[in-house]
Parts: structure tokens; C-alpha cells; sequence
């Protein structure tokens, strides 16, 4: 029955880890926090290795904490992420989102860097400082920089925290044989500027109650027994697997089976692996596509999309891997504009009218249970040291 304003307001009568207060998706200072607390701590993905692929290639990166950095290859062949910030005078260094230099060359006062984050030449250095000034001191901040799983090029503000292999666990060990075996190579990269929170985007690949708005999932994977026996596994620091599938292509009208995969992946295989906090790895027949979310604002979410293959395809492979990839998950694809649909109508609620939000499906860590949120919020409410559930400053976040 239809309920009255005390009953749309009345907490669930759930376990708390079952339900999440509407106002960690809309709130300002839970956002702010969320950036202090989480995504200045944890590592998150920058871009691949392929994106700067020669020695001076570099690529811009706008982290999820606020920070705008540079991701650099040296000539060395190292690469390096500095903040896109002159030491001088605080100004922007570099604004294209990629190309290739020698030298990193401010255009206020035209200070300059090598790839190294070395400051290799101030303006008229003596006869403004003298002696009181020296170029060695006055380098580009670099952060601590790792690429693994995949070629994926790895950051993270916090000079404390551990290695990158200590935060991600063993959640990619399903994966490994396909992100390792050989070198990978993006062949395609798209983003959406969507009016939601990020963790909306992360919410609905944490679940796959949702498929009931893919008709392409429903058939070529819903009818299929093996679909139900799919499972959740949760790792430490707020990531989970997704259970493995092969999916029957075919039974979709005009679309044909994978010819192509990776290696240790079986053809038409299906793994997908959620990582905290804005992270999925996603490997589907012929392609992997990787999800990062930059959030913006509370309400507001950059979403990027990569595809890669194998670096060793050949011309015939990688048109074959990049047709695949887009009819499903190109911008005119078949499923992800539907997703996209999905988070973008819980944007427009935020603060709208929005009651208590349910993760309460429990069907044995099942492809439709909703523990991946559950896991996910867990580890939000340790590292925010504020319960998801009562996190909101006021009741009128809720509407």
C-alpha cells in the first residue's frame, strides 16, 4: 500500500549493513570527506601504459581527490606522476590531455622540467635569485607511481601506505593469466559526464539484479543454468569477484560467437572483478573494458570507459576486437547506454524525494544477492568512520 511522509521516512526494518542513508550520495561533506578519507589514501588507476607508449609521451590525469597530475614515460622508459603544478608560481604546466615533450615547460614564466621532474631551467635565474635560489630544489612533486595488473598505471597520494600489491589482495588472482600472459593495448577509449554520484556506477556493477534491463543479457546469458550459479567472492579492502561465465552469444539475433580471447580465458568467457572504490576490471569474449569514476561533485561523475586487446593482435584481430567491444560496450552499444540510463535516473532523484536505499537481496552470495554492496559500504563506513547507514547531516539530504 501507498505510505504516508512518517512512513517514507521510517528506517527499514532490516539489518543496518542491509539499507544506506540517501545522503552519502548527495551530501557536500561527505563528499569532501570521501576525497580526504578515501581516495587520497587508497591507489587508483591513472590511465594504461599504452596511452603513453614512447619515451616524452605523457597524458593528464585528474584524480579523484582533487589533485590534477601528469603521468610522464621517460626517456629512461620509467614512468613517472608529478602534480601538474609549477613549483614557481602555482600554475598550471601542461593543458593538452596528451602529446609528447622533451621538456615539461610552464607557460607563465616559462620554468622547465625533464621527464625526470628535474627543473632543468629558470628565466634569468641569477639575476632575479642569485645565489638564494637553486634549480635542484625546486622539481616537480612526484607521487608514488606503479603499473601492474595489466599494464594499468597505478597512483596514489599517500606517501605512507603500502604497496600496490598489499591493497588490491588477491582479488585479480582469477584474472591474472589473462592480464599477465602478454602486453595489452588500448584500442578504445570514451567518457561520460553523468549527473550522479560515483558510487551509483560502482553500486549497479556490484550487482546483476539489474540484468532485467539488458535484454541482451536476459538472453544470452539468463536462460543459461550455469548464469544462477555465478557467486560473489569478497576480498579485503572493500573488492569483489564476480562469479565466471561463458556467455552464448548467439542466442541474440545478429551477434555471432567471440572468435577471439585472452589467454586462460575460455572462448565467450566472462570475469568481472569490482575493486574500491572506483574500479572494475571486465573481461567479456574478445575484449576487456575498464571502468574509472572521477567524481566531480557530489552530483555530478566523470565516467571513463578503455578497451584493450592484446598487444601482439594483428590489424585483422584488432578490428575484429574493437567491432566486439562496441556493440556492446562502444557509446551505441547494445548494454551500456541502458546502465548509464539506470544511474542517471538515481541522479536526478538525489534529494528529491529519495527514502533509505536497499542492498537487502541475500541469495547465497548469488548473481542477484546485493553483498558486493553490502562489502562495498563496509569498507566505506570503516575508512569514513561514519556508518553509511546514518550518515547524513539532516533528513532533508533524504528529500
Amino acid at each position: 500500500m501507498a505510505r504516508t511522509a512518517a512512513d517514507w521516512e521510517k528506517k527499514p526494518s532490516l539489518p543496518p549493513t542491509h539499507y544506506v542513508d540517501p545522503g552519502i550520495y548527495s551530501d557536500a561533506e561527505i563528499f569532501r570527506e570521501e576525497q580526504e578519507k578515501i581516495f587520497a589514501k587508497v591507489w587508483v588507476i591513472a590511465c594504461h601504459e599504452s596511452e603513453v607508449a614512447h619515451a616524452n609521451d605523457y597524458r593528464t590525469f585528474a584524480h579523484p581527490a582533487g589533485k590534477n597530475l601528469l603521468v610522464v614515460r621517460g626517456e629512461d622508459d620509467k614512468i613517472r606522476t608529478f602534480y601538474n603544478v609549477c613549483p614557481h608560481r602555482g600554475n598550471t604546466i601542461v593543458y593538452n590531455p596528451a602529446g609528447n615533450g622533451r621538456h615539461i615547460t610552464c607557460i607563465f614564466h616559462s620554468w622547465a622540467f625533464n621527464t625526470k621532474g628535474d627543473c632543468i631551467e629558470i628565466t634569468r635565474e641569477k639575476q632575479g635569485y642569485g645565489e638564494r635560489l637553486n634549480k635542484k630544489d625546486h622539481g616537480l612533486r612526484e607521487i608514488r607511481t606503479a603499473v601492474s595488473y595489466g599494464g594499468m598505471v597505478w597512483v596514489t597520494l599517500d606517501e605512507a601506505g603500502g604497496p600496490l600489491e598489499e591493497y588490491v589482495g588477491h582479488a585479480l588472482d582469477g584474472m591474472m593469466k589473462c592480464l599477465e600472459s602478454e602486453p595489452l593495448d588500448i584500442f578504445h577509449y570514451h567518457k561520460a559526464v553523468v549527473n550522479t554520484n560515483f558510487k551509483f556506477w560502482h553500486d549497479t556493477n556490484s550487482e546483476f539484479y539489474h540484468d532485467y534491463m539488458h535484454y541482451h543479457n536476459r538472453q544470452t546469458s539468463m536462460l543459461l543454468p550455469s548464469y544462477w550459479e555465478r557467486e560473489y567472492v569478497p576480498f579485503p579492502n572493500g573488492h569483489a569477484q564476480v562469479g565466471d561465465q561463458v556467455v552464448n552469444y548467439e542466442a541474440y539475433e545478429g551477434f555471432h560467437s567471440r572468435e577471439l580471447s585472452f589467454p586462460g580465458l575460455p572462448r565467450n568467457g566472462w570475469k568481472m572483478v569490482d575493486l574500491f572504490p572506483n574500479c572494475t576490471y571486465n573481461i567479456r569474449g574478445s575484449s576487456l573494458r575498464l571502468d574509472t569514476m572521477t567524481p566531480l561533485s557530489p552530483t555530478k561523475t566523470v565516467i571513463e570507459f578503455r578497451g584493450l586487446g592484446l598487444k601482439s593482435d594483428g590489424a585483422e584481430q584488432r578490428a575484429q576486437r574493437i567491432h566486439d567491444y562496441n556493440s556492446i560496450w562502444g557509446p551505441f552499444g547494445r548494454n551500456l547506454h541502458e546502465d548509464l540510463l539506470g544511474v542517471m535516473g538515481q541522479g536526478r532523484a538525489i534529494g528529491r524525494g529519495q527514502t533509505w536505499i536497499l542492498h537487502a537481496r541475500e541469495e547465497h552470495n548469488k548473481i542477484h544477492d546485493e553483498v558486493g554492496m553490502r562489502h562495498y559500504y563496509n569498507e566505506w563506513t570503516q575508512r569514513m568512520g561514519r556508518s553509511a547507514t546514518e550518515a547524513s547531516r539532516t533528513t532533508s539530504n533524504r528529500g
